[in-house]
């Protein structure tokens, strides 16, 4: 990075208050043919960027207001320093522009997307790159796609996200519906604390093709959405699992191709595409574990209960190595979003409200883990959590503790169920 140029009768607001006020303004070199420029007004001034082209002559560039009258924020006032900043990324892209490297003319948020899912698609994995590009479409092509990422502004983003958090829950419709169908939002707590949720990464997927889009050079400053911050405390959602007399039901309730996808779920915690993606290799009966390939980029090892063991036993005996544990009863494999009309219809049969998702399988295996006083530790390494972060997060609260045990053994017993008989005072006599 290069040294900021020093400037005594530039770098402060009292230092500027003494220059003359005059229709010129006063330069300071910064770089080598790139000059900071600060025009004097009768009461503030502003900050302009002028770069030498040679036979061309200079081309300039309005940089904000200085902040002689009101504090910087490094949107649209500048200090000095802040200013000198702008210059030096306005002239960079401007070399970048000459050289060919970044486009001419107006850079939109629908063509940094555009660049974004072109360049994902060649490090992710292809449901990665389409849950993206329905995230794109669904939330945020339709309200920004057309706004010129330079002109964009905080106050219009922080808009935009609290629309997010406000509107109701969207439901799946048919692709020849021309407007989504929506929830109703139910007026509570949490109903509001999963709209945030939801807002919040919606709003991290957006940030990271504006910010891919920033450290190409493809637009001059990331200052509007970097001083976009989420919503707070929103992603302390309870954990829900299911007791084993709601287990049992359930899975009496599917029908055997799928019956086998729960069972397995609750088995092992894996997430659904972890498990349809099996194949009769992955499962060891010598050391009872699975191996789960490209897990969130990585493999990992599950380990299976005795239970377990016998139920991968009996369904891999008659696979072929290179054939699916689980496929549907057509013999098709299990796709994306094939699980969620089942498990609605499961568990209707079975009497569970709400009805159960995928996810609910997954934490019913490391809640009962967590119950039984396994070591966070160790449930991370079960699930796939790169640390026992996320792990605590959600099943801490359910593991014995010493303090929780310390409480019981310790507080008195109040008795307090034979003073319930509460015995009317009678009035008394005048």
């Amino acid at each position: 990075m290069a040294r900021s140029a020093r400037h005594s009768s530039l770098e402060t607001r009292t230092a500027r208050a003494r220059l003359p006020v005059r229709r010129t303004p006063y330069f300071a070199k910064i770089a080598k043919g790139l000059r900071l420029g600060y025009y004097r007004g009768a009461v503030s001034g502003s900050w302009v960027a002028s770069l030498y082209r040679g036979a061309k002559g200079y081309d300039t560039k309005a940089i904000g207001q200085a902040d002689d009258t009101t504090d910087a924020d490094g949107a649209t006032v500048f200090d000095y320093w802040q200013a000198q900043a702008q210059a030096r990324n306005w002239a960079e892209r401007q070399r970048l522009v000459a050289a060919g490297v970044v486009r001419t003319g107006p850079y939109k948020i629908a063509d940094a997307i555009k660049d974004y899912l072109g360049e994902i698609a060649a490090e992710k994995k292809p449901t990665a790159v389409q849950g993206a590009k329905y995230v794109f479409d669904a939330w945020i092509l339709p309200d920004l796609g057309s706004l010129e990422i330079d002109k964009l502004t905080t106050e219009r983003l922080v808009r935009w996200r609290n629309k997010i958090a406000t509107e109701p829950k969207r439901v799946r419709t048919k692709r020849t519906a021309t407007e989504p169908a929506r929830h109703e939002t139910p007026d509570d707590d949490d109903a509001r604390r999963a709209r945030k949720a939801t807002a919040n990464r919606i709003l991290t997927i957006l940030k990271a093709a504006l910010n891919r889009a920033f450290f190409a050079d493809r637009v001059s400053s990331d200052t509007a959405w970097r001083k976009v911050k989420p919503f707070k405390r929103v992603d302390e959602a309870v954990v829900r699992y299911l007791n084993l007399a709601e287990t049992r039901r359930l899975v009496s309730a599917c029908p055997e191709d799928f019956r086998k996808l729960i069972e397995a779920a609750l088995y092992t915690g894996c997430r659904y595409a972890e498990l349809t993606r099996l194949k009769h290799e992955d499962y060891n009966d010598d050391s009872g574990t699975l191996s789960v390939r490209l897990s969130k980029g990585k493999n990992r090892h599950v380990v299976l209960t005795e239970e377990g063991k016998a139920a991968f036993r009996q369904w891999t005996k008659v696979l072929q190595p290179g054939e699916r544990i689980f496929l549907r009863s057509d013999g098709r494999v299990w796709g994306t979003s094939h699980q969620q009309r089942p498990l609605d219809e499961a568990s209707l049969r079975a009497a569970i409200t709400p009805p159960v998702n995928f996810h609910i399988l997954r934490h019913t295996h490391a809640s009962y883990l967590a119950m039984a006083g396994v070591p966070m530790a160790v449930i991370a390494r079960q699930l796939g959590h790169a640390d026992t972060r996320m792990t605590e997060k959600h099943y801490a609260h359910l593991a014995p503790s010493y303090v929780a045990q310390t409480i019981r053994d310790n507080f008195p017993v109040l008795e307090l169920a034979s003073s319930r008989q509460v015995i009317p005072l009678h009035k008394r006599s005048a």
